[in-house]
């Protein structure tokens, strides 16, 4: 609501209010103060509201969605043909690489958003690094340990044995430093089908401890307004000496679908080895090296050259370095045994989803009573809620996997199955703004056409492939082709989108730009012609009422369709 207006003000000192003329002059003063000072709470308040998540006011959370950060709309989204897309940049290092796809694509330019594909090798590490955007990471092979260091938060991971660790080291100023176990914080186990939530500025590092390599596949929401610099790919490593930046030339290589001739594939591959002939290096360090070595040393307590080793100048093994020995870091899987693990996986899993279970209904209630009132708790309801940053931010959840085919949202025993993840299982993702589905649909099944209501969607293509068709605002086809492994295919928020599995099945990783992205089926029980009464149906297409039927109850499968006829034969 606007501020009252000068005339309201200069209302309530009418001259029978006041004794004399005399006084006229102060209470107009006095009426442009107050003005004064409710104008600058209602901009106050209009600030808060708008940069609060939650805020003081009811709708603070659309507020908040609807006053994006300016990155989300920097460029208008010229969309008229999608391509299915794969990396243009690779970035080798001693233990494995990291390919980046093209992020003036103009598919990631409108979405807002960037993927990467990391490969650690056995016994990899990926060093400690961060981010300038939130970072969403699906596990798509292997398995290792991850960490993430949350600011603030204490070291609730340790051992005080000193026996795990030989020799005593000298300080900097000659004294004996004394000897000790390690402390860190929390140590994750991942495997196959996790998801890992990654806010920005968060730093964390990966470990494969698998025998296979580890696969990563991630997407950057560079919009998110938790990204305060501009649209680009910025990662920021602790460690190491992160070179060997080797950039393929030209833009990302597309395949244009199902009608591109052999001999435009070997004009593509032609300029690909092109490409590679014409590869340039360029080299950046880790964040210490920037930074003068005396002023290193006496920031770590430790000499000279010990600070000069954080720069990492003579290290030429890049950003995921090899461990010569098996990393050994705090955890309880490490304390009980292979052996012991294996008999009790079965057992450990069921009381993994029970315990999920018990925190998502916490999550859920605590959630509630965020949403009741906030500032106006009673003492009953003060000794059940959060307590602050111990119970919020210092244990919060970062991973869920997806994978597990019980979790599945919707599954046809004909047609697949998809697993939907979003800031309700996951509460962490409503500051990402970002959410997940993983899909599996078998040998030539369909998923009805459809189309995002609030997010985009950035469908990474696991294993198999899919005929993808989509369709923009004016009814032309705006992608018609085959998505497949390794492939990425950004469908924009509203265009309607129609996929059917191959012969060998299709599997796929969404990553949509909402915390909680919502589909609209446009065919199938809960679809929108489902809603609509028959004779809308039939005026609509000018069709007879047997055959608007025939529409609206044609499919009695939800999302995920059998086979048709077509697809049997």
């Amino acid at each position: 609501m606007p501020p009252p207006s000068p005339r309201f003000f200069l209302s309530l000192f009418s001259p029978g209010l006041l004794p004399n003329m005399a006084a006229s002059s102060s209470s107009l003063l006095l009426s442009l103060g107050l003005l004064a000072v409710l104008s600058g709470l209602h901009s106050c308040s209009a600030h808060f509201g708008e940069f609060s998540g939650q805020g003081l006011w009811p709708f603070g959370r659309q507020q908040q969605q609807q006053q994006r950060h300016p990155l989300r709309y920097r460029s208008e989204c010229r969309l008229d043909k999608l391509n299915n897309l794969e990396p243009s940049r690779r970035i080798e290092a001693e233990a494995g690489f990291t390919e980046l796809w093209d992020e003036e694509e103009e598919e990631f330019k409108c979405a807002g958003a960037i993927a990467a594909r990391h490969v650690i090798r056995r016994n990899g590490l990926f060093l400690p690094s961060f981010t300038n955007a939130p970072e969403l990471v699906y596990v798509v092979q292997g398995s290792g340990f991850h960490g993430a260091v949350i600011p603030g938060c204490p070291e609730t991971y340790q051992s005080d044995e000193s026996s795990q660790f030989q020799g005593r080291g000298q300080g900097r100023r000659g004294e004996e430093s004394e000897q000790r176990g390690d402390r860190h914080q929390k140590v994750r186990f991942i495997s196959e089908g996790d998801v890992l939530a990654l806010p920005a500025g968060v730093t964390h590092w990966i470990y494969n401890r698998g025998q296979s390599d580890l696969v990563l596949v991630s997407v950057l929401y560079t919009a998110n307004e938790e990204n305060q610099l501009d649209e680009n790919y910025r990662q920021f490593f602790l460690a190491g000496n992160p070179q060997q930046y080797q950039q393929q030339g030209g833009r990302s290589r597309r395949y244009e679908g199902q009608g591109q001739s052999q001999s435009r594939r070997g004009q593509q591959q032609q300029g690909r080895r092109r490409g590679q002939q014409q590869q340039q290096q360029e080299s950046f360090g880790n964040i210490f090296s920037g930074f003068d070595d005396d002023i290193l040393s006496d920031s770590f307590n430790v000499e000279n050259e010990l600070a000069r080793r954080l720069k990492g100048e003579d290290d030429q093994r890049g950003h995921i370095v090899e461990v010569r020995d098996e990393l050994r870091i705090l955890s309880p899987r490490y304390e009980r045994g292979e052996q012991g693990e294996r008999e009790s996986s079965e057992h450990e899993r069921e009381r993994e989803r029970e315990q999920r279970e018990r925190e998502r209904e916490r999550e859920r209630e605590q959630r509630r009573r965020r949403q009741r009132g906030r500032g106006s708790y009673d003492n009953a309801t003060d000794a059940a809620s959060p307590n602050g940053l111990e119970e919020t931010l210092c244990t919060l959840r970062l991973r869920e996997n997806i994978d597990n085919p019980e979790r599945a949202d919707i599954y046809n025993p004909r047609g697949g199955r998809i697993t939907t993840l979003n800031s309700f299982s996951l509460p962490v993702l409503s500051n990402l703004q970002l959410s997940a589905e993983r899909g599996v649909l078998y040998r030539n099944a369909i998923v009805a056409p459809h189309y995002y209501m609030n997010s985009h969607a950035l469908i990474y293509a696991i294993r198999g492939s899919a005929r993808y068709q989509v369709v923009d605002d004016n009814g032309q086809t705006a992608f018609d082709g085959e998505l497949r492994e390794g492939q990425f295919l950004v469908i924009p928020q509203n265009f309607v989108a129609v996929k059917r599995a191959s012969e060998q099945g299709f599997e796929w990783i969404g990553f949509r730009t909402n915390d909680v992205a919502m589909v609209n089926p446009l065919a199938g029980r809960l679809s929108a012609f489902r809603a609509l009464p028959e004779e809308v149906i039939q005026n609509a297409f000018d069709i007879s009422r047997e055959e608007s039927r025939r529409l609206k109850y044609g499919r009695e499968e939800l999302a995920v369709f059998s086979p048709g006829q077509r697809g049997r034969q």
